[in-house]
């Protein structure tokens, strides 16, 4: 297995004193991710970089606390992954496990690390599973979820008179997850889903889809996929005429790498929901300057997970340093009490089934000649407030809810 891999130590040594409750006297963060495939763009190294920005801020806490920042790339298998994380749990002493987008394997991981030391911080696998029927004591939540963008996205379609629907989806949990909490929304809305294309990850062909789709007559077509699946589907959808003829095209998982892949010429005029928006306000521009200028970006500004890597690496470097530990036992517990201002994400909360309730944001991309200067893509058209954009969750059949 290839696994790549880095550390950094980030600590004021002098004077250090060994903590028992720190195991080895350090912790470790892993970051786990795709470092290759279709989710290079938005996650990949760009959350290694959000990972040790966040390590280099916390400064050891106040308390001399020795954090080192490593990665390995799960290829986007949940077998890869599994084992990564095994290896880092019984091995090499991580201590907690950040971003895995993939939610095939950041549900694999979910059970893994159960009632392990091991915090798992998914800070972009989007199954709100994790935060429902597989929640655990060991898992919080950051950024985006499937019932939020499937729910919200389709609110605001249908409030634009889209009342049938065809979906374009990916055949793994994110895109039948995205799918289904979609068409549950449109359905009990008065709305109907007219059908579904299921395609393999990684696809690079999406012309017998998009072509079912556009037979379908359906007013909105959703797209229930993420990465370069999505930037290829838009792209070929653009060549077919699909939006020109009058039906609309939704993306659901789709971020500013992706928008800045395919082109405004090609992307204008889309909607979809984001977490984060680097132009977002001075505290998000300050932090996305800051993430161009660190090795490798070459001045590419950051993606929602991206921001949620930073934001979820912090909170836990801070409740380690609050309690003095990073056993999962105590750290989680010690998250879930924070109720407060994020600079990234603005008003959080993090509930007892491990969500992290915060602001959802519906842009739409804008046109070429709308742009002012390099970045500038979206516009603001509404925002959702946290306890309206993520599943109420008394809803939710998670056993650590009381």
């Amino acid at each position: 297995m290839n696994m790549k891999k880095a550390l950094i130590v980030l600590a004021c040594f002098a004077g250090t004193a060994a903590r028992a409750e720190i195991s080895d006297n350090v912790v470790r963060v892993g970051v786990l991710n795709d470092i290759s495939g279709v989710f290079q763009d938005t996650n990949g190294m760009g959350s290694v970089e959000a990972a040790r920005m966040a390590a280099e801020d916390f400064a050891g806490g106040g308390k001399n606390i020795k954090v080192e920042i490593v990665y390995a790339d799960h290829q986007n298998k949940a077998d890869v992954g599994v084992a990564i994380a095994r290896k880092w749990l019984d091995v090499e002493g991580v201590d907690a496990i950040v971003d895995v987008p993939n939610s095939s394997v950041g549900l694999a991981l979910n059970e893994l690390l159960r009632n392990s030391r091991m915090t798992f911080l998914a800070s972009s696998t989007a199954s709100s599973d994790l935060t429902g029927k597989a929640c655990s004591p060991n898992t919080i939540q950051w950024v985006n979820d499937t019932w939020a963008t499937g729910n919200t996205t389709a609110s605001a379609m249908m409030a634009q008179g889209g009342k049938d629907w065809y979906f374009v989806t990916v055949d793994y949990a994110l895109g039948k997850g995205i799918e289904a909490e979609a068409s549950k929304y449109i359905e009990a809305h008065g709305g109907k889903v007219l059908g579904s294309a299921k395609h393999p990850l990684g696809t690079s062909d999406f012309a017998s889809f998009l072509l079912q789709a556009q037979s379908s007559k359906a007013q909105v077509i959703g797209l229930a996929n993420a990465g370069g699946d999505t930037i290829n589907a838009v792209k070929q959808a653009a060549e077919f005429g699909i939006q020109q003829s009058g039906q609309k095209l939704v993306a659901f998982l789709m971020l500013i790498q992706d928008v800045h892949g395919m082109g405004l010429k090609v992307a204008q005029g889309l909607q979809l929901m984001e977490a984060f928006y680097w132009d977002m306000n001075d505290d998000t521009r300050a932090f996305a300057k800051r993430f161009a200028a660190r090795p490798g970006m070459n001045g590419k500004m950051p993606s929602s997970n991206h921001a949620g890597v930073y934001a979820a690496t912090m909170a836990y470097l801070n409740a380690v340093a609050a309690k003095g530990s990073d056993n999962a036992k105590d750290v989680v517990p010690q998250m879930k009490t924070f109720s407060g201002k994020d600079k990234l994400f603005g008003d959080i909360t993090i509930r007892q089934d491990g969500r992290v309730v915060h602001p959802l944001f519906l842009y739409e991309v804008k046109k070429p000649e709308e742009s002012k200067y390099p970045w500038d893509y979206y516009k603001l058209i509404s925002s959702v407030p946290g306890d309206k954009a993520f599943r109420p969750q008394a809803e939710g059949g998670c056993s650590l809810v009381k």
